[in-house]
């Protein structure tokens, strides 16, 4: 027996129906091994991953027509990864990464639900070397800015991960640690660009934030 409990709603992106399975609330916690709080999971922010959150169902919506021909592509934070489903359903070179010990499970729950055939995962620690996760064309992650620290973290991962010509789109809430990311990519070496995201989720919600795109042959700027 679960020491969480579950949750199954369905979400269409692009005329397709995904059935996903997440916590029932973010009231659920469960880490009787310590697995999370070795990795520093508080039990705060323990269920953050279990939970569709809005800028998770508009990257979805994104990738569900974006050009992925040739991309290694690679889902950081991926959380319930909705969006590499999207691409995985659509035969995208996909990789889902998190550090959370539940993501994993959860996704492979999801495969399953929605009859897709297993989907390649790496644990991705920001705080540590990956050398066993590899480099990738394009690199995508939704609301992975709400801790101040994870700036600088999350831009050297990203550059340990990208080929020379990848591209990095990152949809953001408007959290106020935006800008410090987009300096440490400009520190790297990345030239970005931002624009207003949909202003609705595929489920009518309203919706406020903005896509963060990020590339070497991007004109760079001083923050």
């Amino acid at each position: 027996m679960l020491d969480y409990q579950v949750k199954f709603q369905t979400v269409t992106v692009g005329g397709t129906d995904y059935v996903i399975r997440s916590l029932l609330d973010l009231q659920q916690y469960a880490d009787t091994d310590g697995e999370a709080a070795l990795t520093g999971i508080s039990p705060a922010s323990w269920s953050l991953f279990g939970h569709l959150w809005p800028s998770a169902r508009i990257l979805a919506l994104c990738m569900d027509s974006y050009e992925l021909t040739g991309k290694r592509i690679l889902e950081i934070g991926a959380g319930l990864a909705l969006a590499s489903l999207v691409i995985h359903r659509r035969q995208g070179d996909m990789t889902v990464s998190d550090w959370h010990p539940l993501s994993e499970i959860f996704l492979n729950e999801n495969l399953l639900l929605n009859k897709m055939l297993p989907m390649h995962y790496q644990i991705g620690n920001w705080e540590t070397s990956n050398p066993e996760l590899g480099q990738f064309d394009l690199i995508i992650g939704s609301d992975i800015l709400y801790e101040r620290q994870q700036a600088s973290q999350l831009a050297h991962f990203i550059n340990q991960h990208t080929t020379e010509a990848a591209e990095i789109i990152i949809v953001d809430p408007d959290r106020g640690n935006r800008v410090r990311f987009c300096r440490e990519m400009n520190e790297l070496g990345y030239g970005f660009n931002s624009r207003r995201a949909e202003s609705f989720t595929e489920n009518g919600d309203p919706y406020k934030g903005c896509f963060l795109t990020f590339s070497r042959s991007l004109f760079q700027v001083d923050l």
